[in-house]
């Protein structure tokens, strides 16, 4: 068999140690132990298709225990839950031990211990293969956690390491043991009495981004509103992007059901507590009526977010969805702002997004935090009864219209039942991949560029009213175009223009010369066109733009400053 494991292994452990005082960011290190290791392994013949093959030096920062894990998706297809085979490199990377493991993150001791021993009682293990407690990976927690997990191992050491035909060998001893313990546990499960020892959320469906917004627009499409399909392909771009998305539209248009459906077609109900719809009242002035206060008695009230909260980090497996209806009925800089804070502090640590506390231990009687688990929607409207946004706010949200309205569509009433199963999804679908323009370089350092060049134009456009955008935006953009590559949803241009209108336009107000010039500059931009005042039909500009959402929202734009003297995005 023509493979080059032992190389590749040993060039991880010669190499690691020094990268680990490099840069994370963009590192070749990275690439090699996600593509090129994982691509070898994939070429052996025993491993199935059934299996998922993935490998990591660290999230934002380097792991201090690398690992390649080999999943049977019929088990788990994430290394947080389920039992797999995995590569485990010891923190002095003078050891590499071939395990057979579980996911530490979301299985319980006393589950981890059970599977453990039911591995090591009911397989019959090669004396090569240690069944004992005495791995030792390194003295920090999560090397010691990924130790007490790890069912059986052997172990390689740098010093005198094994050839090619062995590691190739054991691992196909391993796969076998673990596909043995598959089948085993199948059998015996009809029999038992004890829950199956399969560990991954059984409720779970694993389904691609392609394959969850195929279902999210079916399942709303049957609700009886209309939506196109690159409408629920723009909102799942959005939340993954960033956990707080704001809908406007017009009255009537279903801003409120869409949101509640997209959480419903995944799991997320009122009944079982991952949705909550939020109204906002016009006299909030501060987080309180939305977090929670302290009473005379000194008793701590929660308020509504705050029980979610507690709800999604107790299962963050799962994803939790809050709506803030009519969200700026009061001025949302008020009561909003602790969140906004805290969700801006999101960082990395051990594979997962932490942010700073929002309500300390003293309080609650834990620490709570914004759950990485945890997505906020808005509605808001824009008449005389409502604020609007602060720039503050515009920079941390994508802004997505819901103005379509289409009355004639009546295909839902033809619909079977059957399609409006809802599915349970695990959280991994929509959480972020990336928090820092940092995480993007090995994979998008092209796209970055094109973006970075393209907003140096867009920011010369917006210089005369003081509305450029900052580092905060374009980072999100970049994240927001590297999920849509990665997702293969829209062409690069459709997906600018998504964001061009949600994150750029709605910085535009006003009513003076500056705000004319800005949107004819813009258009020049984006259209290679002029914007003249005695044109009346735009529509070929429009069919022939390359960005045509951003070319029709600022025409409108246009439009009302050249007959009402004022305009802005928000105004229908």
């Amino acid at each position: 068999m023509n493979t080059k494991l032992r190389e590749k292994f040993l060039n991880i452990m010669n190499n690691y140690p020094n990268a680990r005082t490099q840069s994370f960011g963009g590192h070749h290190l990275g690439t090699f132990v996600r593509n090129e290791v994982t691509r070898e392994l994939k070429k052996l013949p025993f491993l199935s298709d059934q299996y998922v093959v993935t490998g990591s030096v660290g999230q934002g920062n380097w792991a201090g225990v690398p690992w390649i894990a080999l999943m049977n998706n019929q088990i788990t297809t994430s290394t947080q839950r389920g039992y797999y085979i995995v590569y485990l490199f010891s923190e002095d990377m003078q050891e590499l031990y071939l395990t057979l493991a579980q996911g530490v993150t979301e299985t319980s001791r006393e589950e981890m211990l059970r599977i453990k021993n039911s591995i090591r009682s009911e397989l019959d293990i090669d004396a090569r293969f240690h069944k004992d407690d005495d791995i030792y990976l390194g003295p920090s927690h999560r090397a010691r956690g990924y130790a007490a997990s790890t069912a059986l191992y052997v172990k390689y050491r740098l010093e005198n390491f094994p050839s090619e035909d062995q590691i190739v060998e054991d691992l196909e001893k391993i796969v076998g043991y673990y596909e043995d313990f598959i089948s085993q546990n199948e059998g015996n499960e009809s029999k038992s009495h004890e829950p199956p020892i399969v560990v991954a959320d059984p409720s779970a469906d694993y389904m691609s981004n392609k394959t969850v917004i195929d279902h999210i627009y079916q399942y709303i499409k049957n609700k009886g509103f209309f939506y196109e399909r690159e409408e629920i392909k723009n909102l799942f771009l959005s939340i993954k992007t960033k956990p707080f998305v704001i809908i406007s539209g017009i009255s009537g248009t279903g801003k409120t059901m869409v949101i509640k459906w997209f959480a419903e077609s995944l799991g997320a109900t009122k009944e079982n507590g991952q949705f909550e719809l939020i109204p906002v009242r016009p006299d909030w002035s501060d987080s309180s009526d939305l977090i929670g206060y302290t009473d005379i008695k000194g008793d701590f009230i929660e308020g509504p977010l705050t029980k979610v909260m507690q709800k999604a980090l107790d299962n963050p497996q799962k994803p939790y969805f809050v709506l803030l209806d009519e969200m700026n009925l009061a001025r949302v800089e008020y009561y909003f702002s602790d969140l906004l804070s805290v969700m801006e502090s999101r960082d990395w640590k051990n594979n997962e997004i932490v942010t700073s506390e929002i309500l300390d231990e003293s309080m609650t009687g834990r620490s709570i935090a914004f759950p990485e688990n945890m997505y906020i929607i808005g509605t808001v409207n824009m008449d005389e009864t409502t604020h609007p946004f602060s720039k503050k706010v515009l920079d941390r949200a994508n802004t997505i219209e819901f103005n379509r309205v289409k009355l004639d569509y009546f295909d839902f009433l033809q619909e079977t039942n059957e399609a409006l199963a809802s599915k349970q999804i695990n959280n991994d679908i929509l959480r972020s991949d990336y928090l820092y323009l940092k995480d993007l370089t090995e994979k998008h350092m092209d796209l970055i560029k094109e973006v970075s060049y393209t907003l140096v134009g867009i920011n010369e456009a917006l210089k005369p009213l003081g509305a450029q955008v900052g580092y905060r935006v374009r980072d999100e953009i970049c994240m927001y175009l590297s999920y849509n590559r990665e997702g293969e949803m829209f062409s690069y241009e459709a997906a600018l223009d998504y964001c061009i209108v949600q994150k750029i336009l709605p910085r535009i107000s006003g009513s003076d010369s500056r705000v004319d010039q800005t949107l004819k500059e813009l258009f020049k931009l984006i259209t290679n066109q002029e914007l003249r005042e005695d044109q009346e039909d735009y529509t070929d500009y429009i069919k022939v733009s390359k960005y045509p959402r951003s070319t029709e929202k600022l025409l409108e734009m246009y439009r009302r400053l050249s007959h009402d003297g004022f305009t802005s995005f928000w105004i229908s």
